[in-house]
């Protein structure tokens, strides 16, 4: 049965794979929904297709077990498609991974790159909590909404000479990123809201700024008291407030 699975998987895997090639060459409406697929909330269907479903697929069918065939078979058709790839297109003179593992060594340079894997359910996780967790606060305190599309996409296929092994990482990277980067946006609207209070540790506080620019911008020293506190969050948010955004968004600039 486990065999079965296996190769249910891949071929499954490859189908996917083979569908997301032909679309765009089928016409204008196959290119519309190509180019769906590479933003939200397409891009979340669309990897969902090949992380996720082949997981449940696997779990549902053989526990654990086929979990880790499910992962196997993730593992497989990565690889065919990134031989494949490499085959159907003119190989760069240089190339991403072959340049940094002539600075660190070529196993070395492999082995990082595939330890970064090991953080795809954490930025699956991530996403999960943008798409179920914040959008309730818009609604009960009015943090602002924001356009997923403008975060969660991914555009590095276009950039010329990135190809099979480069690709797929530089992809990788082009999701997380975008999942991370709108995650830290949401979580400067709930810091600043809910306790914007500086941390007692400078070496946290010079840390911390750079993704939570308002603690140099209007939070409460920490030798301060909850009057402070009060009073900041009266100043900044009002009840006629339609987005109640971190202090220092662009949104609350002067025009």
């Amino acid at each position: 049965m486990l065999i079965k699975l296996y190769f249910f998987l891949v071929i499954f895997l490859l189908l996917g794979i083979s569908m997301l090639y032909l679309l765009p060459r089928l016409g204008v409406i196959g290119k519309e929904i190509s180019d769906k697929l590479c933003y939200a909330p397409g891009i979340d269907l669309a990897l969902s297709y090949f992380m996720l479903i082949p997981i449940l697929i696997g779990s549902l069918t053989a526990r654990w077990q086929g979990v880790g065939i499910s992962l196997l078979a993730e593992f497989t058709s990565l690889w065919i498609w990134i031989f494949a790839h490499e085959s159907l297109h003119t190989r760069p003179k240089s190339n991403i991974h072959s340049t940094l593992s002539t600075m660190v060594g070529k196993w070395r340079n492999h082995l990082a790159v595939w330890i970064t894997a090991l953080a795809i359910p954490l930025f699956w996780l991530v996403r999960l909590a943008e798409i179920v967790v914040y959008p309730p606060l818009t609604w009960l305190v009015k943090l602002p909404k924001y356009e997923t599309k403008e975060w969660v996409n991914v555009s590095r296929q276009k950039f010329e000479g990135l190809i099979g092994y480069d690709l797929i990482w530089c992809l990788y990277c082009d999701w997380m990123t975008g999942v991370w980067s709108l995650g830290s946006e949401m979580l400067r609207n709930v810091e600043s809201f809910w306790c914007p209070i500086r941390f007692y540790s400078d070496k946290k506080c010079e840390n911390c700024k750079l993704d939570f620019p308002d603690i140099d911008n209007g939070w409460v020293l920490p030798e301060g008291n909850i009057e402070d506190v009060t009073q900041l969050l009266q100043e900044k948010y009002t009840v006629e407030q339609e987005k109640r955004s971190w202090f220092g968004h662009s949104s609350r600039k002067e025009k």
